[in-house]
């Protein structure tokens, strides 16, 4: 039997990392493919990682460059399995103690959507698209998260095809809605052994009844939030909208809250915030009930819509009805719950970020199998960031000048939880165009020290 023929390795800690892969690829080119593609990925540009871009090649006429071509044949034509790929990534970071699941973290349902021209590409489809905030033609991927208070990765991902490019459209037995999507992505990570003190979501997916019960039903907490306006049934003059709910919670003032209750919120960078948290009633919902309403917010007396999360939870008030040997869940006080729902707040703000750094959404393939190798790729530099963020190369490069300091990302408050590390920040060592990039061949840790530097510290 012939034996394996190595290749040629990428630089540093990259090859470290990336011969944990090698026994998924069958052929040297395909070794490195993988290599190439991610040091592309990590590596900081000027422009869009598109093909060119990835391969270090002069954009439009560097197309027919063969290291262009190559990349493009390890995206589109090559036999890996990218699910394979994926799956190998997460057993590292479940095996990792500094990045494997807890039961104090949660699991984050997210999904993001881009611009993409033309109907040609697989997924592509006139949708809703959050990150531009209107409809517009895209594609849109549902994906699921493992986070705490000090690190977050990525879990699984798979894009929506909208109804329209079905021939049967929503009645299509191929068709499956983002709700759908995102109970299976969960499913997904039980059988990957990730574990969490909840599941939550904002309220595209909270909004609904039959995802909370299926969530429910396979042994899941959950956190998830709620349109202010969303309606149920009402009697008489009861509370109809979570928004009435909070009105109906009494309030005085800071000295004398009522059915308030103080929640400090401290962050890394020193300040704190005092916001205030309920448990309301809506409903069959309330403190006693199967599922929780709880209002958290800064100011109880207006409510300001930007400052206020209305949150439906199935665990138990400490004391409560459910607080019992019976409940599969433990209980949650007011703080713990909005401690959950903040750690979404950071991954939705910072996350996107990396991924635009990475190139998430630059990729220019039009089948199904070459996007989702994509993201799966991406989503690999990206655990290779926190890997050697947690775990630094010793040596640096005797060539390069001074450090880069990096710019701080607005990555939004995140609640109490372990601290992050206490190690010197370890960032790019050349100079790059974007801080939050650092070059493969240095410290290839600058997305996550951006990120880290607003985390909580307790």
């Amino acid at each position: 039997m012939t034996s394996r023929v190595d290749s040629p390795a990428a630089a540093g800690p990259l090859e470290d990392y990336a011969v944990l892969f090698d026994d998924l690829f069958s052929r040297l080119a395909q070794r490195r493919g993988f290599r190439e593609y991610l040091i592309g990925l990590l590596a900081p540009r000027d422009r869009n990682k598109t093909l060119t871009a990835l391969a270090g090649s002069e954009p439009v006429v560097g197309a027919q460059h063969r290291a262009v071509q190559r990349l493009q044949y390890f995206l589109s034509e090559s036999t890996w399995d990218y699910e394979k790929v994926n799956a190998r990534r997460l057993e590292l970071l479940l095996a990792n103690p500094v990045t494997a699941p807890h039961e104090r973290g949660v699991l984050v349902i997210d999904d993001s959507g881009d611009r993409k021209d033309g109907n040609a590409t697989a997924h592509v489809g006139r949708q809703w698209l959050g990150r531009v905030g209107k409809t517009d033609n895209g594609i849109v991927t549902v994906s699921t998260l493992w986070a705490d208070e000090r690190v977050y990765y990525p879990l699984h991902a798979r894009p929506y095809t909208p109804a329209s490019r079905f021939d049967a459209g929503g009645k299509d037995p191929r068709f499956k809605t983002k709700l759908q999507i995102a109970a299976d992505l969960v499913a997904q990570g039980k059988q990957a052994g990730v574990v969490c003190r909840a599941v939550v979501a904002d309220c595209f997916y909270g909004d609904y009844d039959e995802l909370r019960r299926e969530l429910s039903r396979a042994g899941w907490g959950f956190v998830m939030a709620l349109k202010p306006s969303r309606g149920t049934w009402q009697y008489g003059a009861d509370a109809y909208t979570p928004k009435d709910a909070a009105r109906a919670v009494p309030w005085h003032s800071p000295d004398k809250p009522g059915g308030w209750s103080k929640v400090e919120r401290v962050f890394r960078d020193g300040h704190t915030e005092t916001w205030w948290a309920a448990d309301a009633t809506l409903g069959a919902w309330g403190p006693d009930g199967t599922t929780r309403l709880v209002i958290a917010t800064k100011d109880p007396e207006t409510l300001p819509d930007k400052g206020t999360w209305y949150l439906a939870t199935n665990l138990p008030r400490p004391g409560g009805r459910y607080d019992n040997d019976h409940c599969p869940h433990e209980p949650a006080d007011l703080t713990e719950v909005v401690r959950l729902y903040g750690i979404r707040h950071w991954i939705e703000q910072s996350y996107k970020q990396v991924k635009d750094q990475l190139g998430w959404a630059d990729f220019q393939v039009r089948s199904d199998v070459a996007i989702r190798r994509h993201q799966t790729l991406v989503n690999c530099a990206f655990s290779f960031c926190w890997n050697t963020f947690f775990d630094p190369p010793p040596t640096t490069d005797s060539n390069t000048e001074a450090a880069v300091t990096a710019e701080p990302t607005d990555a939004g408050p995140v609640e109490r939880g372990p601290a992050s590390r206490t190690t010197e920040t370890q960032l790019a060592q050349s100079i790059t165009p974007s801080p939050r990039l650092a070059d493969p061949l240095d410290h290839p840790t600058a997305p996550m020290d951006s990120v880290v530097n607003r985390t909580a510290t307790r």
